[in-house]
C-alpha cells in the first residue's frame, strides 16, 4: 500500500468517525506537545498500541 496525500478536511472527518487514527510523527514528546492536533496521539503511544491495533485501521500521520 502506498502513502496518499489526503485534505485536513479528509482527514478531520475521518478521525472524527473512527475510520482512522491520527498519529503526531514527531519522536519528541516536546515537538509533540507544541504541534498535537485534536485526538491526535504521540508516536511513542502509537508504537506502544501498535499490538493491538487492528491492521485494517487506516492511519494517518502528520507534522508541522
Amino acid at each position: 500500500m502506498t502513502a496518499t496525500r489526503i485534505s485536513v478536511k479528509e482527514a478531520y472527518a475521518r478521525v472524527e468517525t473512527g475510520k482512522a487514527l491520527l498519529v503526531c510523527a514527531y519522536d519528541s514528546e516536546e515537538k509533540f506537545n507544541q504541534y498535537r492536533l485534536s485526538r491526535a496521539i504521540s508516536l511513542g503511544e502509537f508504537a506502544s498500541r501498535l499490538a493491538a491495533i487492528s491492521k485494517t485501521r487506516e492511519l494517518i500521520f502528520y507534522c508541522a
